[in-house]
C-alpha cells in the first residue's frame, strides 16, 4: 500500500483559542486527517497568569467570610460572593460570566436590585472590577495568537488579597478564642465570690454585662474590676493579720490552726458575759440607742448592726440559724471592735459563721484577747 504525507501548512484557530496543525494522510482511494492540537505559548501565559486552583478559592472565600465584619459585610453578602465564585472553573480565569439572572438564581432566588447593591458593595471594598461590554453582556472573545478581552465581573482584585484576608481571619479567630478564654476566667472568678459572699449584688450586676456582646478589650476591663472584687474578697477571708493583734500572743494564731475537734470543744464552752462583751466592744456599744442588758438586746442591736456594715440582713439571719444567735451577734461586736484591722465586714462575717472558718470562729478568745490588748478587764 502506497502512502505519502502531503503536509498542509495552514493552521486553524481551535476551539478556546487552540491552534490546530494539520497534516494529511493520503492513500491512493481514501484520505485520512490527523490532528495534532498544540496550545500557543502567548495562551499559557495567561492560563498560568489566571490560574487559581479550586481549594485556593474556597480558602480565600472562608478567611472573608470569617472575618466579613470587619469590612461590614454581612452575611448575605457573603451568600452572593460564594454564588458568583461557584460559576468559575480552574484554569478559565477569575472573571465571572454568568447573568444577573442566574446568579440571583443560585444565591437563592434574591431579587436582581438586592444583587446589584451586593455587586456594588463589592465594588466599592476593592474586592470585584466590572468590564462592561458596550451592550452589557458578559463574554470573552480571543484573538488567533490566544490574546483575550473579558467581560464581565473580575474577582481578580479579591485574590490578589488573599494575604492580607488570611491574616485578617486569623486575627479574628485568635480574638474570638481569647474573648471566650477571659470570659471563663470571669465566671469562674464570680461562682467564687458567690460562694463566699451570697448577698453581694456585684456577682449579678456582672452577668447582666456577660449576656452583651462584648469586645477583647471590655472583656478585659470587666476580668480586672472582677478579679479586684475577688482579691478584696480572698485578703479578707484569708488574711491572718485580720486577728494577729500582737506579736506577744499567739492564741488567736493558735486558734486558727486547732483541729476540728478541739474548735467543736470550744463551741462547747460558755458564752461570754453580756456586761463582758459590751465593755470590750465598745465600738459596737457606743452606737447603741438603748441600754445592752441581755443577750435579746445584744441580737437586735446586732441586727441593726450589720446592714451598715455591709452584713446583708439575710445572711446575718443565716449565720444566727447556723451558729447561734449570740455567737453571730458576738461575731458582729468583735468585728466592729477590730475595725479597719478588716478590710471587708462582709466576707469576713460569711467566712467566720458559714463558711469555711466557721469551726474555728471562739468568741470567749477573742474576746480575751481583745481585753488584754486593751487594757479592759475579761
Amino acid at each position: 500500500m502506497d502512502v505519502f504525507l502531503l503536509p498542509f501548512h495552514a493552521q486553524i484557530a481551535g476551539r478556546d483559542g487552540e491552534v490546530v496543525g494539520k497534516t494529511a494522510l493520503v492513500h491512493k482511494n481514501m484520505t485520512f486527517t490527523k490532528l495534532s492540537i498544540k496550545r500557543s505559548e502567548a495562551y499559557q501565559a495567561i492560563g498560568k497568569a489566571t490560574s487559581t486552583t479550586e481549594t485556593d478559592v474556597w480558602v480565600i472565600f472562608r478567611a472573608l467570610r470569617d472575618s466579613h465584619t470587619q469590612f461590614g459585610l454581612r452575611p448575605h453578602h457573603m451568600q452572593t460572593l460564594q454564588a458568583m465564585l461557584s460559576f468559575l472553573k480552574p484554569g478559565h480565569g477569575e472573571t465571572v460570566f454568568a447573568s444577573n439572572f442566574e446568579i440571583c438564581r443560585r444565591v437563592g432566588g434574591i431579587d436582581e436590585r438586592s444583587l446589584r447593591r451586593h455587586i456594588d458593595r463589592f465594588l466599592d471594598l476593592g474586592f470585584m472590577t466590572r468590564h462592561d461590554s458596550p451592550n452589557r453582556k458578559r463574554y470573552r472573545v480571543r484573538s488567533s495568537d490566544g490574546r483575550c478581552i473579558s467581560y464581565g465581573l473580575s474577582l481578580s482584585p479579591l485574590f490578589e488579597r488573599a494575604n492580607e484576608l488570611m491574616a485578617m481571619a486569623q486575627e479574628v479567630e485568635n480574638r474570638r478564642r481569647d474573648c471566650i478564654f477571659i470570659r471563663k476566667q470571669i465566671l469562674t472568678k464570680l461562682a467564687q465570690l458567690e460562694e463566699f459572699r451570697p448577698e453581694s449584688s456585684f456577682p449579678s450586676e456582672v452577668r447582666k454585662t456577660l449576656r452583651r456582646k462584648l469586645s477583647l478589650v471590655e472583656y478585659r476591663a470587666l476580668l480586672t474590676t472582677t478579679e479586684a472584687e475577688y482579691d478584696l474578697m480572698s485578703t479578707t477571708v484569708d488574711a491572718p493579720d485580720a486577728t494577729n493583734m500582737s506579736a506577744n500572743d499567739g492564741h488567736i494564731d493558735r486558734h486558727l490552726s486547732k483541729s476540728e475537734k478541739e474548735d467543736k470543744d470550744l463551741e462547747r464552752e460558755p458564752k461570754p458575759e453580756v456586761q463582758t462583751m459590751t465593755a470590750i466592744c465598745d465600738q459596737a456599744t457606743a452606737l447603741a440607742t438603748n441600754s445592752l442588758r441581755t443577750w435579746e438586746d445584744v441580737e437586735h442591736h446586732a441586727g441593726t448592726l450589720a446592714p451598715m456594715m455591709g452584713i446583708h440582713p439575710t445572711t446575718f439571719e443565716k449565720a444566727k440559724t447556723a451558729i447561734g444567735g449570740q455567737k453571730a451577734s458576738c461575731a458582729i461586736f468583735i468585728m466592729l471592735q477590730l475595725g479597719n484591722r478588716i478590710r471587708n465586714f462582709g466576707a469576713y462575717f460569711h467566712s467566720i459563721t458559714l463558711g469555711k472558718r466557721v469551726h474555728q470562729f471562739n468568741p470567749s478568745l477573742l474576746l480575751e484577747k481583745l481585753a488584754r490588748s486593751e487594757g479592759v478587764p475579761a
